[in-house]
């Protein structure tokens, strides 16, 4: 039997490699705020195509020659990468794969539930292992007894010198609103209470360098709607104003020629006057 050398064989392409870990969400939120933060990007870099965000899909990072379906993966709730295709093809990517892409991951999305795994330990470990520059862990039940008292809604995690310290944020105008500015991605990422889709409660955004935070689709679409409006009261107003000029206009010259009518009637010429 021939033996191929290891450098000869082929590494697994995504189509080898299973494309989910077939780990269902904990609760919505572990989807809808990955989803909100892609839409937000898809509006915020409309004019770029060197970036793919993914949303509970597989990120495989050590190829297994010989068992492709064995190569080591892990599936954040959301991560980001730069520098490479926003899209692949027309089907779009079955997953991340990292000796494809050639580009890690800059950051990675935790949205911890009650069911905790690992998202301040192990987890935190992998990540930092795997050399990505940003960790961000989101957390509902920040406060609460146990493990969670001691942690923040929103703590972002950068690598230094192959570990992770904790990025200082920046508090906004209410107390609950907090913001870390990342200045290799260009955006600030944060919590804030806000409704979205009729559900009152803290998201995450992103802000510009000022803090100021990117308003969302439905926002956008909300701000439309009251420029249009607004325009269409200046439009109406304006129409309004000529046509009492008009009407002025019309009524003094009614009145001219009133006088000069009863002028003439007393045998005077107005034009003579």
């Amino acid at each position: 039997m021939v033996t191929i050398p290891f450098e000869y064989r082929q590494l697994p392409t995504a189509e080898d490699l299973p494309d989910s870990d077939e780990t269902p969400v904990d609760n919505e939120l572990q989807n809808i705020i990955p989803n909100m933060l892609l839409n937000l990007l898809q509006s915020i870099w409309s004019d770029r195509q060197d970036w793919f965000w993914g949303v509970d899909m597989c990120y495989y990072y050590e190829a297994n020659i010989e068992e492709p379906k064995k190569s080591k993966a892990i599936v954040p709730d959301g991560f980001l990468a730069i520098g490479v295709p926003r899209l692949k093809d027309e089907g779009g990517r079955l997953s991340y794969v990292l000796w494809q892409e050639e580009v890690k991951p800059i950051l990675a999305l935790e949205v911890i539930s009650k069911a905790y795994n690992g998202e301040y330990d192990q987890k935190l470990t992998q990540y930092q292992e795997l050399g990505i520059l940003y960790y961000v862990v989101y957390n509902s039940l920040s406060g609460r007894r146990g493990r969670y008292k001691k942690h923040e809604s929103l703590e972002v995690y950068k690598l230094i010198d192959s570990k992770y310290e904790l990025v200082p944020s920046v508090t906004l105008l209410s107390e609950s609103s907090k913001v870390v500015w990342m200045p290799e991605i260009g955006l600030g990422i944060g919590c804030e209470r806000r409704i979205c889709g009729n559900w009152e409660r803290d998201w995450l955004y992103w802000y510009d360098r000022d803090c100021v935070r990117y308003p969302t689709a439905e926002e956008r679409s909300q701000q439309a709607e009251a420029i249009a409006e607004q325009q269409k009261k200046i439009a109406e107003q304006q129409s309004l104003i000529a046509q009492q000029e008009r009407q002025q206009k019309l009524q003094e010259r009614q009145q001219k020629e009133k006088l000069a009518n009863y002028l003439r009637s007393m045998g005077i010429n107005p034009d003579e006057i």
